[in-house]
């Protein structure tokens, strides 16, 4: 008898986890960024002038549990893609140094961003704003960060956007100063998502491999 009852309560916990399980991954929701409603702008001084210019998002997809219990560590998964060689600033000459010289984008065509975790909340509507980190990899090599963004979900519609320094220079990018003009060693990112949220089921799906 007694054996009885303790299968039927450990049965009892495992239908509880697993419907918990089966409700936490329906609540996952898949971000699909548009590339054509998305912008990566970047600005970066020297001592005569700042130049501002944008690069191409190719993709862009992020899995995430929409928690409303900060400040907790959450799980987030996906990737960012941007295209090294896309780099405009209105000035081909600037441009092609910038790809080929700079970024070596022959070698190392793109730019990503794989997020691993988050910490606040995410509205299921409105506004929100949230600490991202992940890894961000440039030039072949990766780096540990944390982005502040701030994200505005609108039915199925999401905008994510975040404002972060790259230190290019200790990263390993050449620098671009001379003896007469003197550059920035940092470049400052401003990042915008726009795109579709959608349900998920295992965050493990998107995560970069």
């Amino acid at each position: 008898m007694r054996t009885a009852k303790s299968l039927s309560m450990l049965s009892a916990l495992f239908l509880c986890a697993a419907s918990c399980m089966a409700q936490n991954m329906a609540h996952s929701e898949l971000f699909t960024a548009d590339p054509a409603q998305s912008q990566v702008a970047f600005t970066l001084s020297d001592t005569i002038h700042t130049v501002h210019g944008t690069f191409h998002l190719q993709s862009g997809n992020v899995q995430f549990d929409p928690s409303s219990t900060p400040p907790q560590s959450h799980p987030m998964s996906g990737l960012l893609v941007v295209a090294a060689a896309s780099g405009s600033s209105g000035d081909g000459i600037r441009d092609r140094r910038m790809a080929n010289d700079y970024l070596q984008a022959q070698q190392f065509a793109v730019a990503t961003f794989s997020p691993r975790s988050y910490t606040g909340a995410i509205a299921p509507a409105g506004d929100s704003t949230i600490q991202v980190e992940g890894t961000f990899t440039l030039h072949g090599t990766p780096h540990e960060i944390t982005l502040p963004m701030q994200i505005h979900i609108e039915g199925g519609n999401c905008v994510a956007k975040t404002h972060f320094a790259i230190p290019y220079v200790q990263w390993g990018i050449k620098d671009p100063s001379t003896f007469l003009i003197h550059v920035n060693k940092q470049v400052d990112m401003d990042i915008t998502l726009a795109g579709k949220l959608s349900p998920s089921t295992a965050l493990s799906e998107t995560r970069n491999p």
